[in-house]
């Protein structure tokens, strides 16, 4: 048996864990006040994964779930605590190479006191009241206008023998 690769995200309520195995068979998902326990066999090599994980913090293991689809199984963990943010999935400090935080899903919720913007209106906000022409900011190169540039690309290549 090996572990499956996984990747995981925190929400206000819930952590999710999303193991990417396709195909998978003979699923089964054990959920405990602290603990994960994960097997199948999957692929087209039918291999036996199993993933254990003593979970960072506690969980409701009757309001935790889990969907398997063709490419992965994702695990819907729900916190016995919610808004409390987990640094981590596992008790231990340890890294594990075959998980990994999965960045397209990973929101700091934590820290937002303005839930309805996004980070990218926060940002577009931003540039917007920096100023300047066409909302890029004024770098004070006035008076340049009228000057030739010259570039050494423009002078005539010697022949070659």
């Amino acid at each position: 048996m090996q572990p499956a690769t996984a990747k995981w995200y925190d929400r206000r309520d819930s952590v999710f864990i999303e193991f990417l195995v396709e195909d998978s068979k003979d699923l089964q998902v054990k959920f405990e006040k602290s603990k994960l326990d994960f097997r199948c066999v999957g692929g087209i090599e039918t291999i036996k994964h199993h993933n254990e994980l003593d979970l960072f913090d506690s969980i409701d293991p009757n309001a935790s779930k889990h969907k398997r689809t063709d490419r992965s199984v994702l695990c819907c963990l729900k916190k016995a605590e919610a808004g409390r943010a987990w640094p981590r999935l596992t008790k231990d400090k340890a890294k594990f190479q075959w998980l990994g935080v999965d960045f397209n899903n990973w929101k700091d919720w934590e820290d937002d006191s303005d839930e309805d913007l996004s980070s990218f209106d926060k940002f577009s906000e931003m540039m917007n009241t920096m100023g300047g022409e066409d909302g890029m900011p004024d770098l004070g190169m006035g008076g340049m206008e009228g000057l030739e540039e010259h570039d050494s690309d423009d002078e005539k290549m010697p022949d070659l023998e």
